[in-house]
This record gives structure tokens, sequence and C-alpha cells, in this order.
């Protein structure tokens, strides 16, 4: 495979204002390089059962979670590679297994419940993945702007600043163009450090120096609360008025 299938790591995220921004990104210059895609709109198209049992559970904090989602690095065609993504966490580690392959066929898979064939591992993982939850299908879209920095010494660590975070719930295909509901407040940027181990001496002195904190935000966690939420409370209060 030409690309990354499989990933282990932590993902700590911050809010930063856009000042915040600037100062880390000045501490980072030495250490860090953007990546060869510079700007991108990252969009996701995420799977759930019809009662919304896997952000529900998610939301709820607790040890281990999963989700499925589709995602493209560019607005797709039917021919556009895209992946597949499942991603599990346990004890703060992230898991991530994805596949690459056209919309069309990914979106066709998802939906019909067959196998892929040819299968792999991972697509034997997704398989049991949606037989296990049963009627999955898209209820979310997701885009943002990204900015990916790597580091210059070669080792895995990232740093990602993410914003224009935007969601809806219809039009859930990759093909579809980037808008939506906004989920960050004016002015914030989401700043994610990806990591298999510590956090370099020179970013720790940055985030103590400028008490910046970690913090919990689930891009999907926040579009359910904002978007979908909402709406099941007045149909059930809507319900009970008729009842």
């Amino acid at each position: 495979m030409g690309y990354q299938s499989v990933f282990q790591r932590y993902e700590l995220k911050y809010l930063l204002t856009r000042q915040q921004q600037e100062t880390v990104l000045r501490e980072m210059k030495d250490y860090m390089a953007l990546d060869q895609y510079g700007k991108t709109v990252i969009r996701n198209v995420y799977y759930d059962t019809d009662d919304y049992l896997l952000i529900r559970r998610s939301i709820e904090k607790p040890v281990y979670k999963e989700k499925l989602r589709l995602r493209s690095y560019a607005q797709a065609v039917q021919d556009t590679p895209i992946f597949v993504e499942l991603k599990k966490k346990y004890a703060s580690v992230v898991y991530k297994r994805r596949l690459s392959m056209p919309e069309a066929p990914a979106m066709a898979w998802l939906s019909d419940g067959n196998s892929l064939s040819p299968g792999c591992q991972i697509s034997r993982e997704i398989d049991y993945f949606r037989d296990f939850y049963g009627s999955l299908h898209p209820v979310v879209f997701l885009s943002y702007q990204r900015h990916a920095y790597y580091a210059k010494d070669g080792s895995d660590f990232r740093v990602t600043f993410d914003d224009e975070i935007l969601c809806r719930n219809t039009e859930l295909t990759l093909t579809a163009p980037a808008y939506g509901t906004p989920i960050l407040d004016a002015g914030k940027v989401l700043m994610e450090i990806k990591c298999s181990g510590g956090i370099p001496m020179w970013l720790t002195r940055v985030l103590s120096r400028e008490k910046i904190y970690k913090t919990s935000f689930s891009k999907y966690g926040t579009a359910y609360q904002t978007l979908i939420y909402p709406k099941l409370k007045e149909e059930a209060r809507y319900a009970g008025e008729l009842v």
C-alpha cells in the first residue's frame, strides 16, 4: 500500500486562540515543517445506528469507544480514492485502521451489507464492526480546514491545526461541497498533538508558558449535540404532548 493503513498513538487536543496559535507556530519553526499537502479541506461522513448508539456511548467518555467514517482530502468524485476508517480508543490510546478505495465502491460496500472482495484483515474488521452494530448508515457530514506539520527529526510526532469546522446532517456524501453549521467558537482553533510517546520538551515549555491546557473535544460529538440531539429532544417532547 502507498499509504499508512494502521495507526497506534496518543491524540491530545487543545483549543487555542488565534494569538496562541501564532505563538505556537513561531516556536515550531525550528522543529516542525508543513506537510506536502499544505492547507487541506478534510471531509468526513460518520456512520451510526438509527438511535445514534455509537456517539451516545462516546459522549459518556467510556474507557473504550469506536467509530466508523469515510474521509477524503478533497471534494471527491466517484473514482476519487478516499479512506474507509475504523477508529477505536482505549485507555487514551487511539487505534486506527483504514483502507483506500474509490468513493463509489466504498459507499456501496458500507451500504449493501456484503463483504469486500477481495478482502483483507482491515476489511474483515470493518465487516465485523458493521455486522455487530447492524443498521449503520451515514448520519453526519463534517469538514474542516487543516494545516498539518511533521517533525523534522524524522519521528512520528505531528501537530495539526483545524478551523472552520462545519457539520450538517444532509447531503451526506464526500462528493458534495464543504458547508454547514460551525461548531467552533469564533476566534478558536483546534490543535491536535499526535504522538506515540511523549511531547517534546520545547513544546511542553510553550504550552506551560502560554497556559494552553489539554481539553476534550469530539467533532462528531459536538455535531451530534449541536444538530441532532436538539431535534430528537423536540420530537420526544412533541410525541409526549400527543399522548
